[in-house]
């Protein structure tokens, strides 16, 4: 068998690429076939392609053990555990009213003349506390709508302000889908992927705030528009103190401690101050921690049947085939990491959805870091960005999709998704400064790292 691996055994996710594009095309909405669907038809192909050494084809039985190995992976159940304890956090601090508070807080300070750049920060700043996206966008657009419509701005240019600082949580979050995907894959520190995303993105982050300020807008309309928008007592003790929950599960990141504890604790925290706040009984509780952890079972159920998925592409020598495309024209370690970024963002054009791709590229991603030596958090932040800046530059893709179905609640069915897209500066300049990075070789590890396997979560 050539060493160089064998095309067939990509033939499954040439399959789901054909059925998700064929689908959206044909009935012009990229939504109509879940993703979950179409995985699990990728792996039934999967099953029934023949190893093209005879020596090494196995039953349908061998088969299986083989999925049920890759779905069984040990980091993957860890990642999945993550997904659930993440699910359940954002079911509680939804609840007891912290969503709210941060976004009412972030509206109540900002400076008539900075409303474009605050609407950005303010979706910043609540993606990183709830880590999801899509959260941010329902939480967020509706708001960046009425400004704008009030205040005489361009809609779209206000909607892509909003999408930017939602994606820039879904890549540098703590409790986000994305990150937790890109550590686990990679084996490292969600701290040590932090200090090397937030490097990599700060200059993007500086970039779109100055072009939003650039924007001219009218203060004595915003002022206005700001004073019904958010109350005067967003800074009530009782609205501050709902905030614990985010200030517990971010600290408690940064100093070091396990994401699984930083969650468990910062879940505690939310239930405590939701109890004695009134916003939910002990048992209403209950349903809520559950509520929040089935709006992660189809993630987590995507996340097994991938990796079940990628381990019988590997057993098919696909893996190494597409691995071998891909490096080999790639001498150097800056040539592999342009090649993971190249991957992760195809994948995430053809499954619209960034954490899947990530699972999926994780694993090549992990053989180019070992093959060219390139540390494992510069690896876990490129994934990431890439991931993240793609879905916010994806008309079919849930993010920009749930915007124009918001516009489309507010009436304005004539600006879609491909109308706000061009605003998205943010998931731009990400892309942008991700090449920068990647072509100047910063930031580097200070010390040679441990072995993947070695490095806790």
């Amino acid at each position: 068998m050539d060493n160089k691996g064998s095309f067939r055994g990509l033939i499954p996710l040439i399959a789901f690429l054909v059925l998700f594009f064929s689908i959206g095309l044909i009935t012009g909405d990229f939504s109509k076939l879940p993703i979950l669907v179409g995985v699990l038809i990728s792996t039934a192909i999967a099953f029934c392609i023949v190893h093209e050494d005879k020596t090494k084809r196995k039953t349908f039985e061998e088969k299986m053990n083989i999925f049920c190995k890759g779905a069984g992976e040990h980091t993957l159940i860890l990642m999945i555990v993550i997904f659930i304890l993440a699910g359940a956090f954002y079911g509680v601090a939804g609840s007891m009213g912290a969503v709210d508070s941060v976004k009412n807080i972030g509206l109540t300070i900002l400076p008539a003349n900075m409303i474009l750049p605050g609407i950005f920060i303010v979706a910043c700043i609540l993606s990183f506390s709830m880590g999801t996206s899509m959260g941010t966008i329902g939480a967020v657009i509706p708001i960046a709508i009425g400004i704008a419509q009030a205040a005489d701005i361009n809609i779209a240019l206000t909607c892509g302000a909003a999408v930017g600082g939602a994606m820039f949580g879904d890549n540098l979050s703590f409790i986000s889908d994305t990150t937790i995907a890109a550590t686990r894959t990679q084996g490292v520190a969600m701290r040590d992927k932090f200090k090397f995303n937030i490097l990599m993105v700060l200059p993007a982050v500086i970039l779109n705030i100055l072009f939003l300020m650039l924007v001219p807008v009218d203060p004595a309309k915003i002022t206005e528009v700001l004073a019904t928008t958010a109350g005067d007592s967003v800074f009530a003790i009782g609205n501050l103190i709902k905030l614990l929950p985010y200030i517990v599960v971010v600290t408690l990141s940064l100093i070091g401690y396990h994401v699984a504890t930083s969650l468990s604790i910062s879940i505690a925290v939310g239930l405590i101050v939701g109890w004695l706040q009134g916003s939910f009984t002990l048992v209403e509780s209950f349903t809520l921690v559950h509520q929040g952890i089935t709006s992660m079972m189809d993630t987590a159920m995507i996340a097994i049947v991938v990796g079940g998925l990628v381990k019988l592409m590997q057993d098919l020598n696909g893996i190494e085939w597409l691995l071998e495309k891909l490096t080999s024209k790639t001498k150097t370690a800056k040539g592999g990491e342009l090649s993971i970024a190249a991957l992760v963002s195809l994948l995430d054009m053809a499954t619209t959805n960034n954490t899947v791709a990530i699972i999926a590229a994780g694993p090549i991603a992990k053989d180019i870091s070992k093959e060219y030596d390139i540390a494992p958090q510069r690896v876990a932040s490129i994934l990431d960005i890439f991931a993240s800046a793609a879905s916010g530059l994806i008309p079919y893709a849930s993010q920009l999709l749930a915007v124009q179905g918001l516009l489309a609640v507010a009436g304005l069915n004539h600006i879609g998704a491909a109308s706000v897209m061009p605003y998205n500066w943010y998931s731009l300049l990400m892309l942008v400064f991700g090449v920068v990075f990647i072509l100047i070789g910063f930031p580097k590890p200070k010390v040679k790292n441990k072995s993947q396997d070695e490095v806790a979560a």
